[in-house]
């Protein structure tokens, strides 16, 4: 099954740098995006209003290959986040990881609605820890690469009245959960059975939608949205949730300031909204329309 997972990755991350041309393919529209924020403060130890040196660091990855060709498209997509955070007198501590990745085929049926097919993936790169657990300063392995780790299927029609939104409904979409690791699972399930590592969803639906639009001059607003609805445990509080959000206003061609924040509601992980947000000042290189030699 890990094979099998690796290898979806491999095929998703490729088709953004993968298809020789010679000449300029107008059935294909790529755009590429990476950016670094660092942040740092320093305090001297007899600075009285109060602070504490830190360091942080957060790196953020977005790619897209569109094809269209007809009445037939094909969408791949990769979002991926990873910070670290380095507080004085404390140990190297992650502050973000995220890995999305979405492939979806479509046929337009009419001039805004397309029936389709798609897969995504998400999961995190490396370990995450409940930090400071008791009076000993423990730490509580939570989460690792595919723990949890989610692969989701969909069927559904997809409303698209422009380039910068879109709405898929789904009403079949099964879902995987894989919980790889042992030290994970002895501390968070995920929803996955005792004794099991993989916890299958057949009957459920999926809503998804996207938003990504340039709002004012220099400033791109990226939204989106998924909820998962298990037809097994249909009820409000049932209902999982996903908001990702990036607004990036450019200083100039390299230079930007980007703010970015999660929101997930997952009543298998948490019977709270889980959120995460970060706020930085860095680097953005971006390509967009060109084409794969």
């Amino acid at each position: 099954m890990q094979k099998i997972l690796f290898s979806f990755l491999i095929i998703l991350l490729t088709v953004t740098t993968a298809s020789a041309q010679v000449e300029p393919d107008t059935t294909w529209r790529r755009t590429f995006s990476a950016g670094i924020n660092l942040n740092q403060a320093a305090f001297s130890d007899n600075w009285k209003a109060g602070g504490i040196s830190s360091i942080a660091f957060n790196s953020h990855l977005d790619a897209r290959a569109d094809y269209k060709l007809g009445k037939t498209s094909w969408d791949n997509a990769v979002q991926m986040q990873y910070g670290l955070l380095k507080n004085k007198g404390e140990e190297q501590r992650k502050s973000i990881d995220r890995i999305f990745l979405d492939s979806k085929y479509g046929y337009a049926i009419s001039s805004d609605w397309n029936t389709f097919v798609s897969a995504n993936f998400l999961s995190q790169f490396t370990r995450g820890y409940e930090y400071d657990v008791d009076a000993d300063g423990n730490d509580r392995l939570i989460s690792n690469f595919l723990s949890p780790g989610f692969l989701t299927f969909a069927l559904g029609a997809e409303y698209k009245p422009n380039p910068y939104f879109s709405l898929r409904l789904s009403p079949f979409a099964p879902r995987f959960t894989f919980l790889a690791d042992d030290a994970v699972a002895a501390n968070e399930r995920y929803g996955v059975p005792e004794g099991k590592s993989v916890r299958t969803e057949w009957l459920a639906a999926m809503v998804q939608a996207t938003y990504n639009r340039d709002i004012f001059t220099n400033v791109n607003l990226r939204l989106n949205y998924m909820s998962y609805i298990n037809y097994k445990e249909l009820s409000g509080k049932r209902i999982d949730h996903m908001l990702n959000s990036t607004l990036t206003a450019k200083v100039n061609r390299y230079i930007n300031v980007n703010l970015m924040a999660n929101f997930i509601y997952d009543y298998d992980q948490d019977s709270d909204v889980q959120y995460n947000q970060s706020l930085g000042l860095g680097i953005l290189y971006t390509m967009q329309g060109f084409t794969v030699r």
